[in-house]
């Protein structure tokens, strides 16, 4: 007999982590030869802006950081192409940038070797060119005829030849490389310039030593010798190579807050075996379910449990708060943690890439691979930039050899080449994607923790901020505070009734009756028939009673009348706590009263929040008495009660269908649907995994000043790209008309190429240098 079974296929959202069996209910999406299925229209433009920062979320998971070191098996990609990717180091064949490694690697202390050879061909380069140009500025420095008497100035010709040969192609192999590949893949891009324009001024000067006959007459100098420009061709080389030298080490430290994280995971975990002796593993050898010893002082290996011990640990580097936590048996650790002076033993639960700490570095990651929305204008420019250079080039080519003074083929040839070299844009290309690596590092330093850059730039626009209450105003512990039973009914038989039906539900509350009738000793059974009414409560039997625990709706939905349990809520409901209406057998057995305290730091944040102009608006599924009673003590503006897990995207749809852009926090599984609705989700840290998967921002602490926070880097990060962006195009619009000679008419100034190469090179590591200024800037 046959007893296999075909599996049922999930179709997974990449975007919100929503799932069903029914393919029909999801809208198919091919990209890149594969198929990925979406719950909402919302959700598939999401997909479409950024495809990368999904996919990664839609495959495997994440790898553990140990995965991926550098060397010959890291992935590279490209900071301005998230979606080129290659086995090792390289060049993106789009822009021609130097690919960097996925994830910093743990490795601190190897050198990029991208940088490494940069700064190699930099130093060879610079020591040949060095003579090259005192050779070529004999005559400007006074030194020209002594240095003539010793040689003629072909032979002069002949070694700067000699000198500038291996600078222009060993030392500039790299950019002739990129230049060609920038042609077979149509995508015209700074090295497509800097290849013309070096190329132009070594050509023609090897033409004029090897070739000077085919020159005329007004062209040449004393000795028959034309003039050359090997040193301009080398100093471009030189120049450009020192600012790829100088750009490197600058994008070097925008990882650093990466690798910062990765140093914090201890390298061994102390492992009890099954027969008690202890060893030291190393970390990436701990397993789910084994028991770890942590000492006086040490760090905790990975996520996990406390089974034995008292201890207090520092947690600042997820919290921030300085204050150690209290440990002891039953309590949640987290990997990188510092334990203080008690030995504690923990069962591991998280470990390699499902650590707090691994999933922190593979978000920031991923962040700084993506790709803002005003990228795409510097995108749509740089598009027609290169192919308007080269024509603007020809043009002042042309220009100079038929209406410039003599003589007019070195004129328009360095017309040309300074044109070429001063309009690579380089600047342009860099101005969003380094603002955005340094801003996602910053950010989780602060635990403010960005999926995407389109999150980054979306979040100053907010003006509406929706908060689910439990678990985000709220710590989301609540706890038991009243017991009213009816008539004829006793306070411990009410309780034990409905804290035996609780058992079977995951709610927060549940725990809460749970947790309050084991506190109170009163013994548990167990419930047949549970069920669980979404938004509304539970039903089954215990000790052979039917039993309901909800609010009123479910007890409507019974048929049950609720008697004067209604009028005894009311001062329970007045004071905010959430009240649960019992009945048994079809009666009304009394009422429980579970309080959830509000967030300390939440009332401030609140405040600061509407100073900054954000309409505040708490969605909760409690009663309308009990909300209105926690809206009006944290001053919140609207208020949306009775609200069940599925209405709440619905509830976000329709701010925005009010033209307001919407950010909406909260921590549980049933808030995913409306974080992926809203502009911006905000999952708070301490919720679950599923929140925290659908939201642009995660806040590590799962604090509401975490907002304030992310809010204030975000408008910091949107001002200095716009600072980066008018830097590269003012330079660009400045520079080309100067190059081409729009000074001459007037001054008698036409710019070298060498002058060119230094202010391109110049421009670019001023971006970078005033990206990095996010680091220090006062955010907090």
């Amino acid at each position: 007999m046959d007893t296999t079974h075909k599996q049922t296929k999930r179709y997974v959202d990449p975007v919100c982590g929503m799932s069903t069996d029914d393919e029909s209910a999801y809208i198919p999406h091919e990209h890149q030869g594969k198929t990925y299925y979406f719950c909402s229209g919302h959700c598939l433009e999401k997909f479409k802006i950024n495809p990368y920062a999904f996919i990664i979320k839609g495959g495997p998971g994440p790898k553990p950081p140990q995965a991926e070191v550098s060397g010959e098996a890291a992935v590279y990609t490209c900071p301005m192409h998230p979606e080129v990717e290659q086995m090792g180091p390289g060049a993106c064949p789009k822009c021609g940038m130097a690919l960097e490694p996925r994830t910093p690697s743990l490795e601190h202390d190897q050198e990029d070797p991208e940088y490494a050879a940069m700064r190699k061909r930099f130093l060879f380069g610079a020591v040949l060119t060095a003579p090259l140009v005192l050779i070529a500025m004999r005559g400007m420095l006074g030194y020209g005829r002594t240095l003539e008497t010793l040689a003629s100035p072909r032979t002069l010709g002949w070694l700067e030849l000699i000198l500038a040969t291996p600078v222009v192609l060993w030392a500039g192999w790299p950019f002739y490389v990129r230049a060609v590949q920038s042609v077979i893949h149509k995508s015209l891009n700074m090295f497509t310039l800097i290849g013309l324009g070096v190329s132009a001024a070594y050509v023609y000067s090897l033409i004029a030593v090897v070739l000077p006959d085919i020159f005329p007459k007004a062209m040449r100098g004393p000795g028959g010798a034309i003039a050359v420009y090997f040193e301009a061709a080398a100093m471009i080389v030189v120049l450009i190579l020192l600012g790829q030298v100088l750009e490197l080490k600058a994008r070097g430290r925008t990882g650093a807050a990466i690798r910062a994280l990765l140093g914090l995971a201890p390298k061994t975990a102390r492992k009890i075996k099954h027969d008690g002796t202890e060893e030291d593993i190393p970390l990436e050898h701990v397993n789910p379910g084994d028991r770890l010893r942590i000492r006086p002082g040490e760090k905790v290996p990975v996520d996990g449990v406390v089974l034995e011990g008292l201890s207090s640990v520092d947690e600042s580097m997820i919290s921030g708060e300085p204050i150690p936590v209290s440990k002891g048996p039953g309590d949640k650790v987290i990997g990188a943690t510092i334990n203080g002076k008690g030995a504690l033993v923990m069962q591991a639960e998280k470990v390699g890439g499902d650590t707090l700490l691994s999933r922190i570095v593979q978000m920031v990651a991923e962040a700084q691979r993506s790709r803002a929305p005003i990228q795409r204008l510097a995108d749509l420019v740089a598009a027609y930039f290169v192919p308007a250079v080269i024509s603007v080039a020809l043009i002042a080519f042309v220009a100079w050899y038929y209406r410039g003074p003599d003589p007019r083929l070195a004129h328009a040839l360095i017309a040309a080449v300074s044109v070429l070299i001063i309009a690579c844009p380089c600047a342009l290309g860099l101005a969003t994607p380094m603002s955005i690596l340094v801003a996602t590092g910053r950010g989780a330093g602060m635990g403010v923790l960005f999926k995407n850059a389109e999150a980054i730039e979306t979040l100053r626009k907010v003006d509406t901020l929706v908060v689910d209450k439990t678990g985000t105003l709220t710590e989301g512990r609540p706890r038991l505070t009243g017991v009213i039973p009816a008539e004829n009914m006793e306070e411990s038989e009410l309780l034990a009734l409905a804290a035996t039906l609780e058992k079977g539900s995951e709610h927060p509350l549940a725990g809460a009756v749970v947790s309050g009738a084991m506190d109170r000793g009163i013994p548990l059974t167990d419930a047949k028939n549970f069920t669980s009414h979404t938004g509304k409560g539970v039903s089954g039997r215990v000790r052979g009673k039917a039993v309901l625990l909800g609010n009123l709706e479910l007890f409507a939905d019974f048929s049950v009348a609720p008697g004067d349990l209604a009028a005894k809520a009311g001062p329970l409901l007045d004071q905010g706590q959430t009240v649960m209406f019992a009945a048994v057998e079809g009666k009304p057995a009394g009422i429980l009263a579970v309080s959830d305290p509000i967030k300390e730091t939440a009332p401030k944040a609140i405040r600061e929040l509407q100073a900054e102009g954000l309409r505040m608006v708490m969605l909760t599924g409690d009663n309308q008495a009990t909300a209105k009673a926690v809206g009006e003590k944290l001053g919140i503006d609207e208020v949306l009660a009775g609200v069940l897990p599925q209405e709440k995207a619905v509830a976000v749809k329709k701010f925005q269908d009010q033209g307001r852009v919407v950010a909406m926090a909260g921590d549980g599984i049933n808030d995913a649907p409306a974080l992926a609705q809203a502009q911006v989700g905000i999952a708070m840290g301490t919720g679950t995994d599923v929140a925290m998967e659908s939201a642009g921002v995660t806040l590590v602490k799962g604090d509401l000043t975490g907002i304030v926070r992310a809010r204030k880097l975000s408008r910091a990060t949107m001002r200095n790209i716009r600072q980066n962006l008018f830097f590269a195009f003012v330079y660009n619009s400045l520079g080309v008309p100067l190059a081409a000679g729009a000074l001459y008419p007037f001054f008698g100034i036409l710019l070298s190429p060498v002058i060119a190469a230094a202010a391109m090179s110049f421009s670019s590591v001023s971006v970078v240098g005033n990206a990095l200024r996010l680091r220090t800037m006062d955010i907090e």
